[in-house]
């Protein structure tokens, strides 16, 4: 399956270029404080031309639609890379805000259709719960979007929290 490079798209962003669009599927959310349950997960990846990829996701409980959490952020590639990144692999950094209260700042490395990330900030309102950390892996996988999100919350140690499976739908 070839790719197109979406149209105006700055060449800071080249390596995330495989994100733009609209996903959409199915997950789990669970945790050790949260019952399991079934979500479906829309994402929407943009760009204005700019050196960012605008983001926003919306996890929905399967089945009634009602919105289980959603949140808004950036994406850039950083022009310095680290010493010792391999040379198919390019810096990343991922800045999310949910209106939860959470703001959570992710740095990590993007090539090969896989993105690692893990928190180098998570700042939170005084009435929003307790995330003192967060890890991510978002994977390109026989073309859909393969995502996994955990956290360390509520006096647990970091684990799986959400995941899901989705298809480019425009």
């Amino acid at each position: 399956m070839s790719f197109v490079l979406p149209e105006g798209l700055a060449p800071e962003v080249y390596p995330l270029a495989w994100l733009v669009g609209r996903w959409r599927g199915t997950g789990e959310v669970a945790y050790p404080t949260i019952p399991r349950c079934d979500v479906v997960a829309d994402v929407l990846v943009t760009h204005d031309g700019g050196p960012y990829l605008a983001w926003t996701a919306t996890l929905r409980l399967a089945g009634d639609d009602r919105v289980w959490g959603t949140e808004q952020g950036f994406w850039r590639v950083p022009p310095d890379r680290p010493a010792g990144l391999p040379a198919d692999r390019h810096p990343v950094e991922l800045l999310l805000a949910d209106p939860a209260g959470h703001l959570v700042l992710y740095a990590g490395e993007v090539g090969n259709g896989r993105i690692d990330l893990a928190s180098d900030l998570v700042a939170r309102t005084p009435d929003a719960a307790e995330v003192t950390a967060a890890s991510r892996l978002y994977g390109l996988v026989e073309g859909e979007l393969m995502w996994t999100w955990d956290i360390a919350a509520f006096g647990e140690r970091l684990q799986s929290y959400a995941s899901a499976r989705m298809s480019r739908v425009e």
